[in-house]
């Protein structure tokens, strides 16, 4: 997420500050300090009331924005949204393909890759759709925990691969180019991943600068598991699952995370507190967590409940607050502050 400066000090206050300092003393000791104050706002919010004819309900969980689209697993049902103007578009209740209908159930994560959705279900399966048409291609799973997925509570596509996370510790890595229009629905996984620890909790995901990072919130800590290094030892993770690069954050339970251009956006749980961070991406890849915004509200009002997903549009952050039922929308600011010593 590429950051504009949003706030600035007014000019008349600059010029004065300036008259102050060319009038004062010329020693080093009484120039002033410049500082960069960021703070999120709410700019908008969605919520059941403008699912449809308004008369249903909304319990977000995994959200994706692509070209434009905001797409927010709601329960049973996949909702669709316009992600500038935030206009409900369509809700799709369903998997087509042909003669064959599969109703969505317990639906917990999404993601969008190349002209595809990926849709994943606690009650194991993976849903592949046509992102245009929203019709579907194929299916991973058949529905059967103790077939090809033990439930599916996460899901994302990247750089031709796609990693499933299901129950305990076990995240499974497919090659997109298996799912085909007659592939076989019980694929065979071309690596598994540990995460450590983990049940039946919903697991969010992201990948950026050739590494998956896993929210990984039973183990405390965030996951790095380095894409290259998969696709080397692909096969023998099959055997003896590969670990990642964790390093422990005291007291915290991460919960989502989202990696923009400059800031790794996460959620965290901290004795019952939930919070919304930012961490310098950089840093945050480099397994250096210094937050510079720790929110638990906006600006002393409306607490964040849990939150189950992180996407961000522009400058825009979307999170799917579950206790709250709605999507917000924030943005992040910048105040500029110069204080005279």
């Amino acid at each position: 997420m590429e950051l504009t400066r949003l706030f600035n000090i007014p000019k008349l206050v600059f010029v004065l500050l300036l008259a102050l300092t060319s009038c004062s003393d010329k020693d080093e000791n009484n120039a002033p300090t410049d500082y960069s104050y960021y703070y999120p706002t709410e700019e908008a919010t969605i919520t059941a009331k403008q699912i449809g004819d308004g008369t249903g309900a909304l319990d977000p969980r995994g959200i994706t924005i692509a070209n434009a689209k905001l797409y927010v697993c709601n329960g049973d049902v996949l909702e669709i949204f316009d992600a500038k103007s935030l206009k409900y578009i369509k809700s799709l209740t369903a998997y087509t393909k042909g003669t064959t209908t599969i109703p969505f159930t317990n639906l917990s994560s999404v993601s969008v890759d190349n002209n595809r959705i990926y849709l994943g279900s606690v009650d194991s399966r993976l849903f592949v759709l046509d992102e245009n048409t929203n019709l579907g291609i194929n299916t991973v799973g058949n529905g059967q925990w103790w077939n090809t997925f033990v439930h599916v509570f996460g899901v994302t596509v990247k750089d031709g691969l796609v990693f499933v996370k299901e129950k305990h510790a076990s995240i499974k890595v497919f090659e997109t180019s298996q799912i085909t229009e007659s592939s076989n629905w019980n694929l065979t996984p071309i690596a598994k991943l540990n995460t450590l620890s983990g049940f039946d909790e919903m697991y969010s995901m992201d990948v950026a600068v050739g590494n998956l990072v896993v929210a990984g919130r039973d183990s405390k800590a965030y996951l790095l598991y380095n894409i290259a290094a998969i696709r080397a030892n692909a096969a023998a993770s099959l055997v003896t699952p590969l670990q990642p690069s964790a390093k422990p954050i005291s007291k915290s339970e991460p919960t989502t995370v989202s990696l923009g251009a400059d800031w790794a956006i996460t959620s965290e749980n901290v004795d019952s507190v939930d919070y919304l961070r930012f961490y310098p991406k950089e840093e945050f890849l480099n397994q250096t967590y210094t937050a510079r915004i720790n929110a638990t509200d906006i600006m002393g009002k409306n607490s964040f409940g849990t939150i189950m997903g992180i996407t961000q549009l522009e400058d825009r952050i979307f999170l799917s607050d579950k206790t709250n039922k709605q999507i917000r929308i924030l943005k992040l600011k910048k105040s500029n502050i110069s204080e005279q010593k």
